[in-house]
């Protein structure tokens, strides 16, 4: 399991793009698990969300959310480096 965690609902609207296949391919260090609630009632169907060590990540689109997550990712690992 990676050093940082990303977790999404199969119900979001983040499931429009392969975000697991994407954040693992690019960060070794990732582990995405795909859960199948996270107890946001609605938030998952109102927008493309995802939760990154604990933190929740949102935008309006998919691919802002995307890029949200990974900036997310960038400051986890940066406590690494």
């Amino acid at each position: 399991m990676g050093i940082v965690v990303v977790e999404f609902c199969d119900g979001s609207l983040i499931t429009e793009i392969p975000l697991a296949e994407i954040l693992e391919t690019e960060y070794p260090e990732v582990a995405v698990i795909e859960n199948s609630c996270l107890s946001f009632c609605g938030m998952c169907a109102k927008r493309p969300y995802a939760i990154v060590n604990g933190k929740r990540i949102f935008a309006k689109t998919s691919e802002e959310c995307l890029e949200l997550i990974k900036e997310q990712i960038e400051a986890e690992l940066a406590v690494y480096a």
